[in-house]
């Protein structure tokens, strides 16, 4: 019962609706305590004959009352108890999409997604369950167990109703150890059942690669194994589970034989009346439910333990990157300045950054180009402080990142990343989601800027065109497009690009770089590429190479240097001569 001493805070909170709810629960269990008295009288009656029409009518309207007070307690105590449950949920997942959302980049690179959906899923449910159903059996079966093995000892006899509770110890050994084995069965199944949702999500969303390289049967066969590690898991629950109902049908037969047997000699005895042995036997048919649901009792508490310890511990995970107490709730701006000694990853041994010291005036546009793995995403990710536990400091308007507040530091910082995420909504949504209360007229201004207007005025419903999920109706320039006007939209002190024209013409990339030349004078840019074309322009460009920087300056500067930039330079216009036909 561990699990319910872990939910003491949420019965706390909810304490008043949880003491409604179980003292109602307590009048029904006692309510329930009339009806198999009731018929041992009348059965008396009928023995002596002193049963008469009168009092059969009497006795007929106090159980319909007795049932019409059951009917409306069992409604109220049903809205107290699983309503409060379905709080319980909902307060959980709260908590963890907040914790969500709070975690960095580290985090979710060790976290597969559909375990994660699991937790707010198939977990939060069996906790649920727990604080409702677990609730309910816990007092039901306590209660009317109790306040019916109180009637059959008290009001009819004491030796026969011992008599037939032998039985129950071994049922509550029994259940114990069932307890144990499906705690133990239904962890793993959980776990089983966040593998093939993560290998699901996967593949639904890799379903263009998986076609294209024709593996859709190696990939249903994948899919197929983890299904059937699936049901093998959750069959071993069911199993486990299945020995809980016949093991509690045994122990309550055994009781009622005892019953038959001895209550029959003590009416042979002259012990106990006809009716007495009636009412004893229909109050011993009461005592199945409270068996059965003692025994439901288990498997509800032991599927909400195992998944509120799975919970808990994605809980604990610490958030890496929070704000300092004293932290400036100001948005940042003014220069940059990367004092960077050493940056390694966590969990890696070999720094990805090393020896990085430049200076970024306001206004200025820094280029970063070098070979694939150099560091430069690895860079721009130090800036927005999605990484930490670096040597060294990075000034913004001459103040270290971590003296401003996170959420002021990222509204000063306009990011489009290299891997570019649309929402399932329409393409103004999308653009919006930077600043949800721009107007129509600001959200076409941002898409003229990053010149996608025209594409969308293109579309059938124009800047109402649903994307679908991760813009797959878009072409990879499109989305590169989409993604930059939401960045636009920002306004964005700084404004940084990480080698997000790949996907465009020569052309269009020419377009885009003049409109933010033109509109954002004064702020500052920051732009990494493969093709220099798009940084060539810039005010100081960076090479780096293994996470150092080997060459600086400005375009003219380096093809002075004859160093590696001129060569790709000369390399990249060579390729476009050639494409162009020689000419």
């Amino acid at each position: 019962m561990k699990v319910f001493l872990d939910l003491g805070w949420f019965f706390k909170q909810e304490k008043k609706s949880y003491i409604v709810g179980v003292f109602l629960l307590l009048l029904v269990a006692l309510l329930q305590l009339v009806p198999p008295k009731i018929i041992g009288v009348i059965a008396d009656d009928i023995n002596e004959g002193t049963l008469t029409f009168g009092l059969l009518v009497e006795w007929m309207f106090v159980l319909i009352a007795v049932g019409l007070a059951m009917y409306v307690l069992r409604y109220y105590w049903r809205i107290m108890i699983f309503g409060s449950a379905v709080k319980l949920s909902k307060i959980l997942r709260k908590r963890l999409y907040h914790h969500f959302t709070n975690m960095s980049p580290a985090f979710y690179q060790k976290s597969r997604i559909g375990d994660l959906m699991a937790h707010a899923t198939n977990d939060l449910s069996a906790i649920q369950q727990t604080a409702g159903s677990g609730i309910l059996t816990l007092v039901d079966s306590l209660s009317t167990g109790g306040f019916v093995i109180i009637a059959m000892a008290f009001t009819i006899s004491w030796k026969l109703t011992l008599i037939c509770l032998i039985p129950m110890p071994f049922m509550a050994l029994l259940t114990s150890w069932f307890g144990t084995m499906l705690h133990r069965s239904f962890y793993k199944a959980q776990e089983a059942f966040s593998s093939l949702n993560d290998k699901t999500q996967e593949s639904i969303m890799g379903i263009k690669v998986i076609k294209t390289f024709g593996q859709e049967q190696e990939d249903i066969e994948d899919f197929r194994k983890q299904s059937e590690d699936v049901v093998q898991k959750n069959m071993l629950v069911a199993k486990i589970d299945s020995l809980y109902d016949p093991t509690i049908s045994i122990i309550v037969g055994i009781s009622f034989f005892l019953a038959i047997v001895f209550g029959g000699r003590y009416v042979l005895n002259d012990e106990l009346t006809i009716g007495q042995l009636i009412s004893f036997t229909t109050y011993l048919g009461l005592l199945v439910w409270p068996m059965l649901a003692f025994g439901w009792l288990f498997n509800i508490v032991e599927r909400g333990r195992a998944s509120y310890d799975r919970v808990s511990a994605l809980l604990r995970e610490n958030v890496e990157i929070i704000d300092l107490e004293n932290a400036l709730e100001v948005v940042p701006c003014g220069d940059i300045e990367y004092r960077l000694v050493e940056f390694t990853y966590p969990g890696e041994s070999r720094p990805i950054l090393k020896d990085i010291y430049f200076s970024l005036s306001r206004g200025e546009t820094l280029g970063i180009v070098g070979k694939t793995g150099s560091g430069k995403t690895t860079l721009l990710k130090l800036l927005i402080r999605e990484f930490e536990g670096y040597q060294g400091e990075i000034l913004f308007g001459g103040k270290r990142l971590a003296d401003y507040k996170l959420d002021n530091l990222r509204e000063a910082v306009g990011y489009v990343p290299q891997d570019h995420f649309l929402f399932s909504a329409d393409i103004a949504q999308n653009i919006a989601f930077s600043n949800p209360n721009a107007t129509m007229e600001q959200i076409e201004q941002a898409a003229r800027l990053a010149n996608i207007h025209e594409d969308i005025l293109q579309f059938t419903d124009g800047y109402h065109t649903i994307v679908g999920e991760r813009g797959v109706s878009l072409s990879g320039g499109q989305k590169q497009r989409i993604s930059i006007a939401r960045a636009l939209l920002m306004n964005p002190e700084v404004l940084i690009l990480d080698d997000s024209l790949s996907a465009v013409d020569a052309k269009t990339e020419e377009a885009i770089l003049s409109s933010l030349k033109q509109n954002r004078e004064g702020k500052t840019t920051i732009i990494t590429s493969h093709r220099l074309s798009a940084i060539q322009h810039a005010n100081q460009i960076l090479v780096l190479e293994e996470g150092r920087i080997i060459e600086r300056g400005t375009h003219k500067d380096l093809m002075e240097a004859d160093g590696w930039y001129k060569n790709m330079y000369l390399h990249q216009q060579l390729e476009e001569l050639v494409e162009l036909g020689g000419q």
